[in-house]
């Protein structure tokens, strides 16, 4: 496949793909810790914002990507996003917690399994939210939220599919096929389960 038929969604997805295979790859080592600890650091704050987070965020991203304007694109968002809550959910995993084909939705869902009702609630109260926030702001801090409960539940996330949706989320038209999905996906119950 050439490059000019790869949809700068997939693109987005690709450089997630690499950054995460490369994270993964050195989170035994000092130097892989300390780009999981900028990146957490960087959760919650704009694609840029931090000097130390250059170097994973930005190294290798396609050109066409990056912002010439000032203003994060929304390219940068989506992988900025995708990888500071990559780092989130990695805390205290020697295993990579990206597992292809688990969606936000699907995942939000786990975490409703084996849960009291309190607990349930406290899920629904931050899932609803994330799907329908109107920034990116909104969406990291909502979406943080039921990251670190994932974490504590050993749930695993597809963060390629991540990217890719945040970047969707961004478009009118994307926003309502993502929330569409993830909504079936919360929703939807395997035959079985």
């Amino acid at each position: 496949m050439s490059e000019k038929t790869i949809s700068t969604r997939d693109k987005v997805g690709k450089y997630v793909y690499g950054q995460i295979a490369l994270l993964t790859e050195n989170m035994k080592y000092s130097g892989g810790k300390a780009m999981f600890a900028n990146l957490r650091r960087g959760a919650g704050k704009t694609p840029g914002e931090l000097p130390e987070l250059w170097g994973v965020f930005l190294n290798g991203i396609p050109d066409e990507m990056l912002s010439r304007n000032g203003e994060p694109t929304k390219e940068e968002w989506a992988i900025y996003i995708a990888l500071t809550m990559f780092a989130l959910h990695q805390q205290g995993n020697s295993e990579s917690i990206h597992k292809d084909g688990i969606s936000f939705g699907r995942a939000a869902a786990m975490l409703m399994n084996d849960q009291t009702d309190d607990e349930r609630e406290r899920v629904l109260r931050r899932f609803g939210p994330a799907v329908t926030a109107n920034d990116m702001y909104e969406l990291s801090h909502h979406m943080r939220c039921l990251i670190e409960l994932m974490r504590n539940k050993g749930i695993k996330l597809d963060y390629v599919m991540l990217a890719k949706d945040i970047y969707d989320c961004q478009f009118s038209e994307g926003k309502k096929k993502v929330q569409l999905r993830w909504g079936q996906d919360f929703y939807y119950i395997e035959k079985g389960e």
